[in-house]
């Protein structure tokens, strides 16, 4: 049986212990409350990675439409790497496509604190609820504000 503290003692043991016991179909001596919690838990992190991903394109798109004169090929790599990487993320957790929307609202108020503390603008230059939508916001060719000759 497994030792009740591996879980908290010894996380990584913990964690070899209960994949020895299920390729064994030990399933008996599995910690179960705990399994069940860490796979919960890893569905939970995926829902935070999108968040994660789409606060910072979010950020950023507001910094490139408030601050124009500001933009840099930096600003735009991480746009990319940002739409990117939501689309893997997408594609490797195509469960999440519903929960879009809802992402998006509640990244946007990460996004706002972001772009007002990398912009100094005050906040009230961002609007209160995020005005792209899910379609633009993941869009490569969408860049909001005047055209710049970045985007080529």
């Amino acid at each position: 049986m497994v030792t009740p503290n591996l879980y908290e003692t010894d996380f990584y043991a913990w964690t070899q212990k209960q994949v020895t016991l299920l390729y064994a179909q030990q399933w008996s001596q599995i910690d179960l409350p705990n399994l069940i919690e860490e796979i919960e838990s890893l569905g939970k992190q995926q829902r935070q990675e999108l968040r994660n991903r789409l606060s910072v394109l979010l950020g950023h798109l507001l910094k490139w439409e408030y601050q124009p004169q500001r933009r840099s090929r930096s600003w735009l790599a991480t746009l990319r790497v940002q739409r990117r990487d939501v689309a893997r993320l997408l594609k490797d957790n195509p469960s999440l496509k519903p929960y879009l929307k809802d992402a998006l609202r509640e990244a946007y108020e990460n996004a706002r604190d972001l772009a007002m503390g990398e912009t100094n603008l005050p906040k009230q230059t961002f609007p209160a609820r995020c005005l792209y939508t899910l379609t633009e916001t993941l869009d490569d060719r969408f860049y909001p504000g005047e055209s710049s000759d970045l985007v080529d």
